[in-house]
């Protein structure tokens, strides 16, 4: 069991970094061949943030585990809003100004509900893992098109240019393009083989290890950098980020299993889980949306998130 737990430490600590790695040479590479920041930005930066959980769906699947995937995906989510948000927003309040995070929160929303009909047979199909990665590519898409049609006044404009990486030769960037292509998948297949053993030994279900453990060891980069962001005044950059992450995470990483490992999911997904998530999502969106200005995320906000995810947690293991 110690040994487990010493393994699945040491790979989460890889995993994230060999994604930070690929996402800091793809971003540098990208910049070298003259891509603008915000196409990296909304693009490259925002998948390569959902790139563990994106891997280890995969791996899961893979060996089996369709289940584990299936926790992750939605795990990370609840994560990413309650716990992440709620957090950062407790260190400082977010003010929510840029005009293409009020075209990504009604997409999040629209894709957690196309996500819930599929689960709510309780049985996630072949095709419709197809269909969710198509929606991937569609997404990645319209945020390279949405990135050429922003205002040049847009705050998130500025901040996303800020932490693109600047001065990385080409040799470079393709290094750690190459370390990340290869230590993410060998780092995401010795956390979820030791994940397992650990649900096996603790007397929980896959479902759960993938919406707990897993899910908030890969969330942990987003709550560095979202509590970095606000620090550094990217109000904007740092809830892209979640939103970014979020939709990801239902369309690559909730398509995985749908295609590797079609099959019956635990009824708790469809009971309880994907539940939680649209009410996140919902609160989110109430946070952050306001048709007429600027709308900040305050303090009692997070408060409120926060609560949510230690409410959750009693509610799985109560």
């Amino acid at each position: 069991m110690l040994l487990n737990i010493v393994i699945f430490l040491v790979g989460l600590i890889v995993l994230s970094w060999s994604a930070d790695r690929f996402v800091y040479g793809a971003s540098a590479l990208a910049k070298n061949i003259g891509i603008s920041p915000m196409m990296i930005g909304l693009t490259i930066v925002a998948m390569g943030s959902s790139a563990p959980e994106i891997v280890v769906s995969a791996i899961a699947s893979a060996n089996g585990n369709m289940n584990t995937a299936v926790g992750n995906a939605l795990g990370s989510n609840i994560t990413n809003i309650a716990l992440v948000l709620g957090i950062t927003a407790l260190v400082k309040p977010l003010l929510v100004s840029s005009t293409t995070l009020k075209r990504e929160l009604p997409a999040l929303l629209i894709i957690s509900l196309i996500a819930i009909g599929f689960m709510f047979d309780g049985e996630l199909k072949s095709y419709e893992g197809i269909i969710l990665l198509g929606l991937f590519i569609f997404v990645l898409a319209m945020m390279a098109w949405l990135s050429l049609q922003v205002d040049k006044e847009d705050p998130l404009v500025a901040e996303t240019a800020d932490e693109i990486p600047k001065g990385v030769s080409n040799t470079s960037a393709l290094i750690w393009i190459g370390v990340g292509l290869v230590i993410l998948p060998l780092s995401a297949h010795f956390l979820v083989n030791s994940a397992v053993e650990i649900a096996r030994y603790m007397g929980i279900s896959d479902l759960v290890i993938g919406l707990t453990i897993i899910a908030f060891g890969t969330s942990l980069p987003e709550l560095a950098a979202s509590v970095a962001g606000v620090l550094k005044g990217e109000d904007d950059l740092a809830l892209g980020n979640i939103i970014g992450s979020n939709i990801f995470n239902l369309l690559a990483v909730l398509g995985m299993p749908g295609l590797i490992a079609p099959g019956i999911l635990d009824p708790d997904v469809y009971n309880r889980d994907m539940y939680v998530m649209l009410g996140l999502t919902l609160l989110l969106f109430l946070f952050s949306f306001d048709l007429i200005g600027k709308r900040t995320i305050s303090r009692t906000n997070g408060f409120i998130l926060l609560a949510c995810f230690i409410g959750y947690q009693f509610w799985l293991f109560g």
